[in-house]
């Protein structure tokens, strides 16, 4: 992946010790995705139309 990206985390998140993800701001082709918990963990790609697909989906329920 390439580095630095910038992380930006789920506005739906409290700051606690809740359940959060973050997306990556700044890959060239993806969207990286990850658990705000474990920082150092994986990353799963998405494609910019599919994320924009969930979000849209989500922000319609």
């Amino acid at each position: 992946m390439p580095e630095p990206l910038t992380w930006r985390k789920s506005s739906y998140s409290n700051g606690g010790d809740a359940n959060c993800v973050e997306i990556g701001l700044g890959h060239p082709t993806a969207v990286p995705v990850r658990d705000s918990k474990a920082p150092a963990g994986p990353a799963l790609l998405v494609s910019p139309e599919a994320f924009s697909a969930l979000i849209e989906a989500v922000a319609t329920r």
